[in-house]
């Protein structure tokens, strides 16, 4: 069968063809290759604070950059009653050694005692803060978010920085209104830390 008017003659499009080598390459451009010693680099910093590679990958991929700290709230922390938390995941935070900052929010808690029972565990109180977030609009939402920043002298350091480690839906929210990082399950990321 002959060509019609407008053919080049080029190789056919078919599952074989050069459609095929058109994706296969588009897709090799679109991932940058790394030098080895960075990958490594990456792979440590990973597992300083208690992730997995792939995830720690996936959010300097999305972010551009590292991440500084973490956020977790009364219900990761699974801060029930009169500020005890269950002590296994408080003590996975202290093994985060690579983590410089660890903030914690405290919606329904007595915030000294928050505090007082965080700091127990090894994490230094001017890290720690807390605010009520239930109810409130988006923008006192970020507001707030912002505050918690000034208030453990992360002025400087831009909101995608921080990622949320999240227990409850309500976590995903403070997230996108904050515009941190995006949020790790919770019961994720205490599988990850622990192993």
């Amino acid at each position: 069968m002959s060509a019609g008017i407008g053919h080049n003659r080029g190789p056919a499009l078919g599952r074989n063809g050069w459609a095929v080598h058109c994706w296969t390459r588009a897709r090799a451009e679109l991932f940058p290759t790394l030098p080895l010693e960075v990958v490594r680099a990456r792979v440590r910093r990973a597992k300083e604070i208690g992730l997995d590679y792939r995830t720690y990958a996936g959010i300097r991929a999305t972010t551009g950059h590292d991440l500084v700290a973490f956020l977790y709230s009364s219900n990761t922390l699974r801060m029930l009653r009169d500020g005890e938390a269950e002590a296994g995941r408080v003590a996975k935070l202290a093994a985060a050694q690579g983590m410089s900052h660890h903030l914690a929010l405290a919606p329904r808690l007595d915030a000294d005692r928050a505090r007082a029972m965080l700091s127990a565990q090894g994490l230094s109180p001017e890290r720690i803060a807390e605010m009520p977030l239930l109810g409130m609009s988006p923008s006192r939402q970020r507001a707030l978010l912002d505050a918690l920043r000034v208030r453990t002298d992360l002025t400087r350091v831009p909101a995608d920085r921080i990622l949320i480690i999240a227990e409850t839906e309500l976590e995903h929210e403070w997230a996108a209104t904050g515009r941190m990082a995006g949020t790790l399950a919770a019961e994720r990321f205490f599988a990850q830390a622990a192993g």
